[in-house]
């Protein structure tokens, strides 16, 4: 490379030109590695390290070198170098020299330097400036001899409508402008598709090339990144989505340009491979027409001016210095760039007097100069980084003329911490970015080797660290490994824990329980799909075995879960639920395998069959009595010639029992009970049908498993609003609930009293006893042991008895203390009751062999006497006239 202080001839310069996706790069290698010699100037340091490690690939580390703001490799002997624009050496002859992305002079902010390489960097045999048909008239007015060349994008490029962030292709970039708007993003793509990668250009280049590795490894599918990614990175991308159409370009918020959008769009399809592009759905519409078609066709509009810095610097002293970084281009397509930072800093740092004085000298003018140059990576504030390069220059004017060492190593030791979250590292990573800039100036430190050494190692943790909290944040590995390998995958590596807990390509994704899977109760929208979906294809085999254990499993391992509050009743298997039974007929509910079971449609059937064999068997064992009773009324089934015969009057009896669940209210079939002959009588005690004074029922019916068996066959077919709990065994009365169905109490065999309901055998035995006691109406008192046959006294006990038909009243008496304490009645208080019936029949049967009380004739009804009308009055004519009429009739 010849000195850039003279405008070079146009010997052997082509310009390659085109828009993205035509291998304009990948040429410049080619052509640059055909050489003994090369140098590549690129628009991004990550760009440069990427084009690095593909040389030294090819030549080997000892021939290449790598110079960029913040890291240089350099080898004794390099023969080439892979530099950004900003760091190609001005003193290094090579025979190739290549320029990456030209179109970059006409940005405001970098633009001069760009300009600077165009005009100046020449190789000895060939040089090669790439970029955008944009810059081609201005090329052609500053070479006229120079040779074009127009390479056309290898691929399509075709704008798409615009996609929620949830439907957005795989292999998709999503480029937002801030780096708050490029972490939200990814965020919600974490939750939603598993995870993205990170790429900025503030990120570290061993930061950036592992996010970089974890898409281009399928790990993700999705990239997060800001414009940087326009320039010449090459990722596997076949879409890039545009979350913004304007950004903040240091000075203001501007509209993107139609070159710009192209730039970046063009990131998608790679080679031959076609790509898409759009807008993100939600950020306020589409893209204008105008726009998308410059975008599909490459067609920008050409560049009018390239920004330009003056570079042959007077450093006689500071205003000669600034007058020369304030001079104006002679040359019309040229325009002298606005002040950088670098400037901004030097005429500040030029009104301090103290600075003034120090530069007196044409070293220290251009020693200050070189310290304003110093990159402000930190971004906090002008005023701080100018206290920095003011700090850093008063060192170098020192006696020493370098940073003295303590000092170094506190500003460098603060930065040396790897905890803290994402912001909080790569606030360290800028920090120390800025040092490790400051130890690539040999001059300025006593062992510059040393602190190129200890900030690389720094920034090496720092950006492994920021890798790690990046991934951590932005990154769901379990999704993102689930995603890729049922992809690509036939067979899943899957482990089921004695604990029922799922173990998918060593990651754990939820618990089976039954032939249901339940994903980890942290997932959410797609990402538990996506567990489910990993599910149902690992899990084939172990359902296919558990049908198998289920088939041929004891039947005592099932089990029936009826509790209050759960809902349908449900199937349990060994402990976990596999099904719920739901309405179908009254003996047979239909089964219904819970949700989420992963059973196929054949292993579903069999599954269903064997709770259905269960069933029928439980109904059996339990309800045997009056499963016997519904097959005798069934006229298909096959007639069992040891039960008893029902006549027609005693199958309408037992068809009403049957519907009823085998208990019912006397009074319901009164007259049906009175028809039926002493022998249709026995035939029912037969099927164990006892008939009693209030209720038919059947007294097997009433143990616990029998009654909870009959509640769930009535709620599955009346299906109540309210169903409280099951009455607790053995309980002889419970209290009545608000809001309860009447029936729940009558099919738990329980009959209601006022407040309590009483089981039907005991109030049975309690009729039964108190009947011969209360004959003829007589008067009588009820002992302590009629009491306890349904474990009540008092008012409870007379509130029973009024159920029964009679009518109580208490007496005081002086009786013993210990004789009012076992009768658990107040002192002296004595129990007597009279029959006194309400209504008809309301009186029960008395025991075959005995009478019942005689009734009291009742009195025929006397009519009211006719009430004369005086034939004197106006009313007899009507009433006379009334007369006739009904005659007449």
């Amino acid at each position: 490379m010849l000195p850039m202080n003279k405008v070079m001839n146009n010997s052997g310069l082509t310009c390659v030109l085109g828009p993205t996706n035509t291998g304009k790069t990948h040429l410049a290698v080619e052509r640059m590695l055909g050489h003994a010699s090369g140098m590549i100037g690129c628009p991004l340091r990550l760009l440069a390290r990427e084009i690095y490690d593909r040389v030294v690939k090819a030549k080997g580390p000892t021939r290449v070198a790598l110079l960029t703001g913040e890291e240089k490799i350099i080898p004794a002997n390099p023969a080439y170098y892979i530099c950004t624009t900003e760091s190609m050496p001005a003193d290094k002859p090579v025979a190739f020299l290549a320029v990456d992305e030209v179109q970059m002079a006409a940005d405001d902010q970098r633009g001069h330097i760009f300009t600077d390489r165009i005009l100046h960097a020449r190789g000895q045999q060939e040089t090669l400036f790439l970029g955008a048909e944009t810059i081609r008239p201005l090329l052609t007015k500053l070479f006229p001899g120079a040779n074009f060349i127009t390479r056309p994008r290898f691929s399509d490029l075709a704008y798409v409508k615009p996609k929620k962030l949830s439907r957005l292709p795989r292999r998709s970039a999503v480029v937002a402008f801030s780096v708050d708007d490029v972490y939200g993003i990814a965020e919600l793509i974490r939750r939603q598709r598993g995870g993205a990668a990170i790429v900025m250009g503030a990120l570290s280049p061993r930061t950036r090339n592992a996010q970089a590795a974890l898409y281009q490894s399928g790990d993700v599918d999705y990239l997060v990144a800001t414009d940087a990614i326009g320039m010449g990175l090459n990722m596997d991308v076949g879409h890039v989505a545009l979350a913004a159409t304007s950004k903040f370009d240091g000075k203001r918020q501007r509209d993107l340009t139609a070159a710009e959008i192209g730039q970046i769009a063009g990131r998608a399809g790679r080679y031959l491979q076609n790509g898409t592009f759009s807008t993100t759905a939600g950020m306020g519409g589409e893209l204008d027409p105008l726009m998308v078609a410059q975008v599909e066709e490459h067609s920008f509009r050409p560049l009018k001016k390239l920004y330009w810095r003056n570079v042959r610097l007077d450093y006689a002293s500071l205003p000669r210095l600034i007058r020369d970084l304030e001079a104006r281009p002679k040359q019309a397509n040229l325009q002298r760039a606005p002040d950088a930072l670098d400037l901004v800093i030097l005429k500040g740092l030029a009104r301090n007097k103290d600075i003034a004085r120090t530069c007196g000298s044409r070293e220290a003018v251009q020693t200050l100069w070189d310290s304003c140059q110093i990159p402000d990576f930190r971004n906090v504030s002008p005023e701080e980084h100018t206290r920095l390069v003011a700090k850093i220059f008063g060192f170098l004017m020192t006696p020493d003329g370098v940073i003295p060492h303590d000092w170094m190593a506190r500003e460098v030791t603060r930065l040396n911490n790897m905890q803290g979250d994402i912001d909080t590292l790569a606030g360290r990573i800028a920090g120390i970015r800025i040092w490790t800039y400051v130890s690539h100036r040999v001059r300025w430190l006593k062992d510059p080797a040393h602190w190129a050494g200890v900030t690389r190692e720094i920034e090496n943790g720092l950006s492994d660290a920021l890798h790690e909290r990046l991934t951590q944040r932005f990154v769901d590995r379990r999704t993102s490994v689930l995603l890729r390998e049922i992809r690509h995958k036939d067979d899943l590596l899957v482990l089921v824990t004695k604990d029922n807990d799922v173990i998918v390509e060593g990651h754990r994704i939820g618990h089976i329980e039954g032939f249901s899977f339940f994903p980890d109760a942290d997932a959410r929208g797609d990402e538990e799909k996506i567990l489910i979906a990993a599910a149902e294809k690992s899990l084939k085999g172990e359902m296919s075995k558990r049908v198998r254990a289920f088939k041929a499993c004891d039947d005592k391992d099932i089990a029936l879960d009826f509790s209050a509050g759960i809902g349908k009743p449900r199937v349990l298997w060994k402990g976990k639920p596999i099904a719920t039974l739901d309405k179908g007929t009254a003996y047979s509910p239909q089964i219904r395998l819970d949700q989420g079971s992963l059973l196929n449609p054949a292993a579903a059937d069999q599954a269903t069959e064997r709770i259905s064999r269960w069933f029928e068997a439980r109904l059996a064992d339990k309800l045997g009595a009056l499963i016997k009773l519904k097959t005798a009324l069934d006229a298909t089934a096959k007639p069992d010639e040891e039960a008893p015969r029902l006549t027609a009057k005693t199958r309408g009896i037992a068809f009403r029992l049957v519907e009823q669940f085998g208990i019912l209210d006397r009074a319901q079939i009164v007259d049906e009970i009175k028809a039926i002959a002493l022998e249709e009588r026995k035939n029912l005690h037969r099927f164990g049908i006892r008939i009693g004074a209030y209720s038919l029922f059947m007294p097997v019916l009433l143990k616990p498993h029998a009654t909870e068996l009959r509640l769930m066959l009535w709620a599955l077919m009346t299906e109540p609003d309210v169903l409280p709990a099951l009455p607790p065994p053995g309980m002889v009365w419970v209290e009545m609930e608000e809001n309860t169905p009447p029936a729940f109490y009558e099919i738990a065999g329980f009959r209601r009293t006022a407040k309590k309901a009483i089981r039907v055998d005991m109030l049975e035995r309690l009729a039964d006893a108190v009947r011969p006691l209360g004959r003829e109406n007589k008067r009588f008192e009820i002992t302590p042991e009629i009491m306890g046959l349904v474990g009540l006294s008092g008012d409870g006990f007379m509130a029973v008895m009024r159920t029964l038909g009679y009518h109580g009243e208490k007496q005081q008496a002086a009786v013993p203390a210990a004789t009012a304490k076992e009768q658990e009645t107040p002192l002296g208080e004595r129990l007597f009751f009279t029959w006194q019936p309400k209504k008809k029949n309301m009186r029960p049967s008395a025991p075959k062999g005995k009478t019942s009380p005689a009734k009291k004739p009742r009195k025929k009804p006397q009519k009211k006497p006719e009430k004369k009308t005086d034939p004197d009055s106006p009313f007899a004519a009507l009433q006379g006239l009334k007369t006739a009429l009904a005659n007449k009739k």
